[in-house]
């Protein structure tokens, strides 16, 4: 498989980028699950990530955390919320490979941020929509280049995959 190069400044964007991301959905788990703070200190260690640049087991563990806070929470809206937050987490473990699987780590962070969203909206897709095209807006030139150096998504079946191919899609359009 092929490599890619991925600096460590283009995790620390991508990682700023995917916190803010989270961080937007973040009201929709507290609600449903206030005391749990796990999707919360996952975003708090990306942030920290991207002022230090460290990878470390702490981070790891984080995002590993909020991942089973969404598997605690029945709503569904809160556990694609809680998701983001444990994507945003492990972004700076994205790997250098040229694949979709690591294209899919690059984008996650605002693809479960949007289908959260729509899913609290009554599975609005317009609201969806609208949330893709606010992570097309804030989405760095850095994000932009190391996504296009990935191969691109294809559309797929669900609504997770439409999202995905949406915002791969148009992020590599915008980064020419």
């Amino acid at each position: 498989m092929d490599q890619v190069t991925i600096s460590d400044e283009d995790r620390r964007v991508l990682g700023g980028w995917a916190a803010d991301r989270a961080a937007s959905a973040l009201p929709l788990f507290e609600a449903h699950a206030p005391h749990d703070l796990r999707p919360r200190e996952a975003i708090a260690g990306i942030r920290r990530y991207t002022e230090d640049g460290r990878r470390t087991a702490e981070l790891r563990s984080l995002a590993w955390a909020a991942q089973a806070a969404a598997g605690a929470v029945a709503d569904p809206a809160a556990a694609a919320a809680a998701r983001s937050a444990c994507c945003a987490a492990a972004t700076p473990y994205v790997h250098p490979l040229a694949s979709p699987h690591q294209s899919r780590h690059v984008l996650a962070p605002a693809v479960h941020q949007a289908r959260a969203t729509e899913l609290a909206a009554g599975e609005d897709p317009g609201v969806g929509d609208a949330e893709l095209l606010r992570a097309i807006e804030t989405a760095p030139a850095a994000v932009r280049a190391l996504l296009r150096r990935m191969p691109a998504r294809s559309p797929g079946r669900g609504r997770l995959d439409t999202l995905y191919h949406r915002l791969d899609a148009a992020l590599r359009a915008d980064a020419q």
